[in-house]
C-alpha cells in the first residue's frame, strides 16, 4: 500500500483544525451527493404513500447525509491512493488540509447520526438499509474491493443504486418491485459509467497500484465490458414504464436515451486509438450522467405534474 508520510507527519500534529468550511463540504463529495439526492427525491416522490412533507424533507437530509459520510470516510481510508492520483490529489486529506483523523471522525459522526434520526423520523427499515449502504460502500468497496478486483465497480456500484430504496422505504415502510427496479437501473448504469472515464484515467489507477478493468484487462476487454453492459441497460431504463412509475413521455424518452447510449458504447468499443478513442469515451461519460439524471427528473416531473403512468397491458408485462 502507499502511503504518504506527510499525512501521516499533519495527522500527529496537535492544535485546532486549520481546514475551513469548504473543506469539509468537499469530503461529502457534493457532486455524488447530487445524485444520491434526485435519486432519493425520485423515490420518495413515486411511492405510494407519504410522509409529512417536513417528516419527508428531514428523511431526505439523512439520506444525503449518509451519502455524504460515506464519501468523507472513503477520503478518509482512501488519502494514500488519492495523494498519488492526478484527479484526486487535491482533495482535503492527501492535501494536507483536513486530517485522517478529523475525516474518520467527521465520517462516523456523520455515519452514526444519520442513521439513527432516519429511524426516528421515519422507520427502522430505512434506517438499516441507509446503514447497509454506508457499510456497504466503506467497508466492502472502499476498504476491500476497489483494492482487489477489477470487478470493484461492479459489486460496490450498489451502495450508490441504492438511495430510492432507502426513500421508498422511508415512506411506504417496505420496499418493492418498483424500488428494485430503479436499483437495477442505477447499478447496471454504473460500470458503463465509471468504466468510460477509468480508460482515460488508466495511467493513474496504474500508478496508483489500484486494479481497475482496463488496467488489469486491458482497454480492449474493458470497451467490450462497457458495450455489455450498455446492452444491458437499454432496456432496464424502460423498465419503470412497464412496473407503472412512468408514463409516455417517460418510456419515449427512456427508449430513445437507451438507444444513444448504446450509439456511444458502440462508439468507444469501435475507436480505440488516440485522441478520438479519448473522445469516444469522455463523450459517453459525459452522455451517461444527462442519460440518468434525465430519467430521473422525468420520473419525478411526470409525478409532480400528474401525468398518469402506463397501465394495462404495458405496465402488466413485467
Amino acid at each position: 500500500m502507499i502511503q504518504d508520510d506527510r499525512i501521516e507527519a499533519l495527522s500527529a500534529l496537535p492544535g485546532p483544525s486549520l481546514a475551513g468550511v469548504e473543506d469539509f463540504v468537499a469530503l461529502l463529495k457534493p457532486r455524488v451527493m447530487s445524485l444520491v439526492v434526485l435519486t432519493a427525491l425520485t423515490g420518495f416522490v413515486v411511492a405510494p404513500t407519504g410522509q409529512h412533507p417536513v417528516l419527508a424533507a428531514i428523511s431526505l437530509l439523512c439520506i444525503a447525509v449518509g451519502a455524504g459520510a460515506s464519501g468523507a470516510l472513503n477520503m478518509w481510508w482512501d488519502a494514500d491512493i488519492d495523494a498519488v492520483m492526478a484527479r484526486t490529489a487535491s482533495r482535503p486529506v492527501p492535501s494536507g488540509r483536513v486530517t485522517p483523523g478529523e475525516a474518520l471522525a467527521f465520517g462516523m459522526t456523520l455515519s452514526v447520526g444519520s442513521v439513527l434520526m432516519l429511524g426516528l423520523v421515519a422507520n427502522w427499515l430505512a434506517a438499516g438499509l441507509l446503514a447497509f449502504t454506508i457499510a456497504f460502500y466503506v467497508v466492502i468497496y472502499t476498504m476491500w474491493l476497489k483494492r482487489w478486483t477489477p470487478q470493484n465497480i461492479v459489486i460496490g456500484g450498489l451502495a450508490g443504486a441504492m438511495p430510492p430504496m432507502v426513500a421508498w422505504a422511508a415512506q411506504t415502510g417496505t420496499v418493492s418491485l418498483e424500488s428494485a427496479v430503479l436499483v437495477a437501473l442505477i447499478f447496471m448504469w454504473t460500470p458503463p459509467h465509471f468504466w468510460a472515464l477509468a480508460l482515460v484515467k488508466s495511467e493513474d489507477y496504474a500508478r496508483a497500484g489500484v486494479p481497475m478493468l482496463p488496467v488489469v484487462a486491458g482497454p480492449d476487454e474493458t470497451r467490450r465490458q462497457i458495450l455489455l453492459y450498455s446492452i444491458a441497460l437499454a432496456p432496464l431504463g424502460v423498465a419503470p414504464a412497464l412496473v407503472g412509475l412512468g408514463g409516455w413521455a417517460y418510456l419515449v424518452a427512456s427508449v430513445l436515451g437507451g438507444f444513444e447510449f448504446l450509439r456511444r458504447a458502440v462508439m468507444v468499443y469501435r475507436v480505440r486509438e488516440g485522441a478520438p478513442a479519448r473522445k469516444a469515451a469522455m463523450g459517453l461519460f459525459g452522455y451517461s450522467i444527462l442519460y440518468l439524471f434525465a430519467l430521473f427528473v422525468l420520473l419525478l416531473v411526470e409525478k409532480l405534474v400528474g401525468l398518469a403512468p402506463l397501465a394495462g397491458p404495458v405496465a402488466g408485462w413485467l
